[in-house]
């Protein structure tokens, strides 16, 4: 895939995630969020909580969930951590990280509490 294609095949995949969220009653509130320790696909409210979720996309579910490392959820871990000092709550506010794989057609996996596993 180019650059260009998977670019846009990325927000695609980043969309179907938020409106499933949506749709199970989460509160998209933030898409692409950057701060210092690098940025977070989507973040999406849950009641008095956050969900801080990695979207990665692939042909089978298998080849996305290989596509997420270590490395990566310690980065959203970090970022999310930075987002949550500026909650009204602070670090104490409920929280977790789950990471969304998406397949070639366009079927969804959440994999809930993604550090959790």
């Amino acid at each position: 895939m180019s650059g260009a294609v998977s670019y846009h095949a990325g927000l695609r995949a980043e969309e179907q995630v938020s409106a499933n969220y949506a749709r199970r009653g989460y509160r998209p509130c933030a898409r692409r969020w950057r701060g210092r320790g690098g940025e977070i696909d989507l973040i999406a409210r849950d009641g008095d909580g956050y969900v801080f979720v990695e979207v990665k996309r692939a042909r089978d579910f298998a080849r996305a969930a290989e596509r997420v490392s270590l490395r990566q959820l310690r980065r959203i871990s970090a970022a999310a951590a930075e987002f949550l000092g500026r909650a009204k709550a602070g670090l104490d506010t409920p929280a977790r990280i789950d990471v969304a794989l998406v397949n070639g057609t366009g079927q969804i996996e959440i994999i809930e509490n993604a550090f959790g596993h």
